[in-house]
């Protein structure tokens, strides 16, 4: 009787933990979740937001590493994607905007890629990042002006509240092979609760 109660108990266990690496490991890979902890992406984000990651879009990885299975879309201007600081390995999550190749200037929080400024004409709060219209937060000014070159296989990642971010103005381009993954909407907003904003 006690063995066969042993039995059940190691049985019930190993599915618990088949179940429990499962779910990791599909969060390692495929979709997961962030929570916004500052407001440093207002105002698309707001602190306290849930969003939705999107892990496959950069290509599929073995779970648990950084090695991947298949490629997937390139990181594009206007992304909002989730990484790990280069200064201090803090989860996170700012907007791309320029590429590999790219040359980019910041004043005043406005930017310039390759000569071209992309704030809209009709309204300085308003940038044309890729395809994306971006609203920013200059509550607090523009930040540090910033300029670099890009090279090939980098990204740099700014935050849309440009007075406000600890972003690549600080630590540089990232690789594109450290990004995680692409934020795909909110879904759950403090004081609207559960709803689905596409980013």
């Amino acid at each position: 009787m006690e063995n066969t109660r042993l039995k059940y108990i190691l049985r019930e266990g190993l599915i618990l933990a088949m179940l429990v690496v499962g779910i990791l490991a599909g969060r390692s890979t495929l979709a997961d979740h962030y929570y916004v902890p500052s407001g440093s992406m207002e105002y698309t984000l707001i602190a306290g937001d849930r969003v939705f990651v999107d892990k496959r879009a950069y290509g599929l990885r073995v779970p648990f590493t950084r090695i991947e299975l298949t490629d997937g879309d390139p990181v594009r201007r206007g992304d909002v994607v989730i990484f790990d600081s280069p200064r201090d390995g803090k989860r996170l999550i700012k907007r791309i905007v320029a590429v590999g190749g790219d040359d980019v200037l910041i004043q005043d929080g406005h930017l310039a890629i390759n000569g071209e400024w992309l704030a809209s004409p009709a309204d300085t709060g308003i940038e044309w990042i890729g395809d994306k219209r971006v609203a920013l937060n200059l509550a607090d000014g523009g930040g540090p002006g910033f300029s670099v070159s890009l090279t090939e296989g980098t990204v740099l990642a700014i935050g849309d509240h440009r007075g406000d971010s600890v972003d690549g103005r600080f630590f540089g381009p990232v690789a594109e092979a450290e990004i995680y993954g692409r934020a795909v909407a909110v879904y759950y907003r403090r004081g609207s609760g559960f709803e689905w904003l596409k980013l």
